[in-house]
């Protein structure tokens, strides 16, 4: 461990040899702090047994969990309600202690010339909308090219409002 570090001459290097998913040139801070813990543990961020939607959402009863030792600092309905409503999309990464949700890519059949991801953001305990963010990416393909377009912040509340919707419905259905 020390050895890698020592031979990483820069902050990319050491993000580059851990295998991040974490893009540097959006997020260096978290790309690092994933970087750093992948390397730790010899696996992501929750080490080598990384992370399924089962032990996401509590369905893994194997003793071997890597989540079931894991008290969540984040609403657990807000994070469960995320996952829910953005299930149609791959994720990139999943990280329930930091509270992020990062998917990748993701295009419908109807419009293949058009894609999106989202970055979803949760803080704290309590379930209420300051404790959620919801940022898109879209782009087009113009020219042989991905182009960004303009998203729309409205856009990102309706996808706010969405999960905090879906959320209340899992704390509801939990009672």
């Amino acid at each position: 461990m020390k050895e890698l570090w020592s031979k990483a001459q820069t902050t990319q290097a050491i993000i580059d040899k851990s295998g991040t998913k974490f893009n540097s040139a959006t997020d260096k801070e978290l790309a690092m702090r994933d970087a750093e813990t992948r390397l730790q543990s010899g696996g992501g961020m929750l080490g080598k047994g990384g992370l399924s939607f089962d032990g996401i959402l509590g369905n893994n009863s194997s003793q071997e969990s890597s989540t079931s030792n894991i008290s969540m600092p984040v609403n657990v309905y807000l994070w469960r309600g995320a996952l829910e409503t953005i299930n149609f999309m791959p994720l990139s990464s999943a990280d329930p202690i930091g509270g992020t949700i990062i998917t990748d890519w993701y295009s419908t059949s109807e419009n293949q010339s058009e894609r999106c991801k989202l970055n979803i953001f949760i803080s704290g305990k309590s379930l209420n909308t300051e404790n959620l963010k919801v940022t898109s990416f879209c782009q087009e393909f113009n020219n042989q090219i991905w182009v960004n377009k303009k998203t729309e912040k409205e856009n990102n509340k309706k996808i706010e409002n969405a999960i905090l919707n879906k959320a209340k419905k899992l704390r509801l259905q939990s009672s």
